[in-house]
C-alpha cells in the first residue's frame, strides 16, 4: 500500500560541516528574507504528517525555525559530521511514523509532488528506498541520493552500516531495493554550495 501522507515524516538534513561556505552553517544562510532550512520546510510541510531537523549545532536556532511547521530537532548520535546518512539515521530513529522523507536543507526548491511520486514508485516497486534522479536536454543523468523516501524499519542496518565505518549513500542503498525516480526539472534539486551562488541567486 502507498504511504500516507499521515505516515510520512519529513526529514530536513542540515548537520553538514558547511565546508564549501567558509564554515557557515548552511541552513540558517538566508535567501530572499528567509533561511535556506525555512524554504525547504515550506515545501515538505504539506507533504508530511510530520517533520524533523537534522542538526549538529545551532540546535536553539533551528528548533526556533522548525517551531511554525511543527519540526523537532534531532542531533546525530554518531561525533565528528560524519556525512547524511548519520543524519538520516538520526532521523529514522526519532520519526514516529513508518516512512521518512529526507531533504538537504540547501534546495529551496524541491517540488511539491516529491513524497507523492516517491511513496507511488515505493509501493509499485515493493521497494525499500525511492530516491531521485534528473535528466537534462541533452539526456544526461543527475544522481540525487539525499532526497529519498524510506523505510523506517532500515534503522538497525544503517546502524550497523555506520558503525562499520561505511559513509557512502549510494553503498548503502545497494544493501537495498531501491528505486530511482525521474524528474524533468533540474533546478527543483538544485543545492546551493557557496556564500556566492546564494549572493547571485539574491540578485535574480
Amino acid at each position: 500500500m502507498k504511504p500516507a501522507r499521515e505516515h510520512i515524516t519529513g526529514l530536513l538534513l542540515a548537520g553538514g560541516r558547511g565546508t564549501r561556505m567558509g564554515g557557515a552553517d548552511k541552513g540558517l544562510q538566508t535567501l530572499h528574507g528567509e533561511p535556506l532550512a525555512a524554504h525547504v520546510l515550506e515545501r515538505l510541510a504539506p507533504q508530511t504528517g510530520a517533520r524533523l531537523i537534522s542538526a549538529n549545532r545551532h540546535l536553539e536556532a533551528y528548533a526556533a525555525l522548525g517551531a511554525p511547521f511543527g519540526a523537532t530537532v534531532v542531533a546525530d548520535t554518531l561525533a565528528g559530521f560524519p556525512g547524511p546518512l548519520a543524519g538520516l539515521l538520526a532521523g529514522l530513529r526519532a520519526a514516529g511514523t513508518g516512512y521518512v522523507l529526507s531533504a538537504p536543507c540547501d534546495s529551496p526548491w524541491l517540488p511539491a509532488e516529491l513524497a507523492e511520486r516517491l511513496a507511488h514508485a515505493l509501493d509499485s516497486n515493493g521497494a525499500d528506498i525511492a530516491t531521485v534522479s534528473t535528466t537534462d536536454a541533452h539526456g544526461r543523468v543527475s544522481l540525487h541520493p539525499v532526497f529519498a523516501l524510506l523505510r523506517r524499519d532500515l534503522a538497525d542496518d544503517l546502524s550497523a552500516f555506520l558503525e562499520a565505518g561505511e559513509r557512502k549513500v549510494r553503498t548503502w542503498y545497494a544493501r537495498h531495493k531501491t528505486v530511482e525516480v525521474v524528474f524533468t526539472d533540474e533546478r527543483a534539486f538544485y543545492n546551493i554550495n557557496s556564500l556566492q551562488e546564494l549572493a547571485d541567486l539574491e540578485r535574480d
